[in-house]
């Protein structure tokens, strides 16, 4: 593959997830009013793309609740820092299984919604993008499964093409490509797609260059792909998204340090994103230029 640099470049900042990470960092924004803060500092600091997950205000924990995500979208599209709102649509698709020899019934922890309901809040709140997890995997621990089958993709991305909300491909892994190819061809997606690659995360693609070199090769020439991965190798991948062609995404979802020993704040993974991405020569892009350049639509909530 030859080296064809991105030269103009957008920055996603995926503010503050659900994982287990409320308990190891005081940075990480756990009620409506820190996560949209937290997301505009990030937008201020040159993230043009904020991804946003909600938690229960009091326990850190994730959750689905509308109101809450209602509440971070009212904040974000009423500040001063105008932001591209990408919200999650990957909840409610959490099977937790028993001990290898007694799988069922299914353990605490298991979260299994329809397709029209992990897609509510989305239709309330009107984001210009949301995202779809194109595929099924074994997720970090030993008995949990994140599952996202075909049928159950097709409806959620036709509600939100309904929506006139931009699906955003989360691709762990070379299989949920080919899924996503397939979804472009039926027409539940529209071509061009937006695709963020997710490298590193157990047990999806190893974030290894011959491996994140097969995840781009195998995004359609003609879609907008972005790339990260977590831990350490956050800002490396930086780097070496832009380098393939790509665009970018840090944040305290994946990441929680800056350095060792330095805990991390949304908007300083940012700056430091800025920093290298302007040292490899491109530009970082703003959200009128995303917004633009990937045919979104800015609505309000209903």
């Amino acid at each position: 593959m030859p080296l064809t640099m991105n030269q103009e470049v957008f920055i996603t900042c995926a503010v503050t997830g659900s994982g287990a990470t409320q308990g190891r960092s005081p940075h990480v924004p756990r009620s409506p009013e820190q996560i949209a803060d937290s997301a505009i500092a990030a937008a201020r600091a040159g993230a043009a793309i904020v991804h946003c997950h909600v938690r229960d205000p009091d326990t850190g924990a994730p959750s689905r609740d509308g109101a809450l995500y209602r509440e971070v979208t009212e904040r974000i599209r009423e500040a001063d820092t105008d932001v591209v709102l990408n919200l999650t649509a990957g909840m409610g698709g959490d099977l937790v299984f028993g001990a290898p020899d007694t799988p069922l019934p299914l353990r605490p922890g298991t979260d299994m919604i329809g397709a029209e309901a992990r897609v509510a809040h989305i239709d309330a709140c009107r984001p210009e993008i949301c995202t779809l997890d194109c595929g099924t995997m074994n997720f970090a621990e030993a008995d949990y499964v994140m599952t996202n089958t075909p049928g159950m993709l097709r409806a959620m991305a036709a509600r939100m093409r309904d929506f006139g909300v931009r699906p955003e491909i989360e691709a762990f892994d070379t299989g949920h490509l080919w899924l996503a190819r397939s979804l472009v061809e039926e027409g539940v997606i529209r071509d061009p797609a937006l695709v963020q690659l997710c490298m590193g995360i157990p047990w999806g693609a190893p974030d290894d260059l011959t491996t994140f070199l097969a995840m781009v090769n195998n995004v359609p020439a003609d879609w907008t792909w972005s790339a990260f991965s977590i831990g350490r190798h956050q800002m490396p991948y930086v780097a070496a998204s832009v380098l393939a062609g790509g665009n970018v995404r840090v944040g305290l979802e994946d990441n929680l340090w800056l350095g060792k020993g330095r805990l991390a704040t949304n908007e300083a993974l940012v700056a430091r994103a800025v920093t290298i991405v302007e040292s490899l020569g491109a530009r970082v892009l703003g959200p009128d230029e995303v917004r633009t350049r990937l045919n979104l639509t800015r609505q309000a909530p209903v």
